[in-house]
C-alpha cells in the first residue's frame, strides 16, 4: 500500500484526536516499518490495520467508523494534490465513473507496483448508479468513505446503500439522487 495512505492516515489522526494519540497508536502497533512513512514508499497493509485497531480501542470508536471517515478526509486529500479529477467532472456520478478508466490509469503511470481495488458499474442513469467494488484487502469502508468525501465535495444528496459480498474485500454501492 503506498506511503501517501499511511501520511494521510497519521495527519488525520493528529488534527482530529492528537499528536499524542498518533504516537501512541504507533507505539503499541509494533510495526514492522516502526510507523515511519514516506508518502512515495510502499507499506504492507496489515500495518494500517494495526494502526486503526489501536485508534479504536484509545477512542471507543468502531474500527470501520473510523475507516470510513478516514476516506473521506482522503478524498480531500488527494483533490487536494490532483484538483483536475475533480475540475474535469461536473457531480460525484462523473468522478465515480472515471476511477478505474481514468483515475486508476494515471496512479499506474505515477506508481507502476501500486495495487488497486477494481469498480464494476452496474448501472448509471441520470439518477442512480450502482458500482462494485473488489480488492485483495478489506477495505471497503475506505471505499465508502471515499465515496462519501465525494459526494461532499459535489456538494450533492445522494443516498448510498452498501451490500457487503465478502469480508470487506468487495462491496455493491447503490447510489442514488435524493430530491
Amino acid at each position: 500500500m503506498k506511503g501517501i495512505v499511511f501520511t494521510s492516515f497519521l495527519e488525520m489522526v493528529e488534527n482530529k484526536f492528537s499528536l499524542k494519540v498518533a504516537d501512541e497508536i504507533i507505539e503499541t502497533s509494533e510495526l514492522p516499518s516502526g510507523g515511519s512513512y514516506t508518502t512515495v514508499g510502499t507499506y504492507d497493509h496489515a500495518e494500517i490495520i494495526k494502526l486503526v485497531m489501536q485508534l479504536s480501542v484509545r477512542t471507543g470508536i468502531s474500527a470501520s467508523d473510523l475507516v470510513r471517515t478516514f476516506g473521506e478526509y482522503l478524498f480531500t486529500q488527494l483533490i487536494e494534490m490532483h484538483p483536475y479529477f475533480a475540475e474535469e467532472n461536473s457531480s460525484a456520478f462523473g468522478l465515480l465513473q472515471k476511477v478505474d478508466s481514468y483515475i486508476h490509469v494515471e496512479v499506474r503511470k505515477l506508481y507502476p507496483d501500486a495495487e488497486l481495488p477494481a469498480f464494476h458499474y452496474e448501472i448509471s442513469t441520470p439518477d442512480s448508479l450502482v458500482m462494485t467494488y473488489r480488492s485483495t484487502r478489506p477495505f471497503a469502508d475506505l471505499a465508502e468513505g471515499l465515496i462519501i468525501g465525494c459526494i461532499a465535495y459535489y456538494g450533492e444528496k445522494i443516498d448510498i446503500r452498501r451490500e457487503d459480498l465478502s469480508d470487506g474485500r468487495s462491496a455493491r454501492f447503490a447510489l442514488t439522487k435524493v430530491g
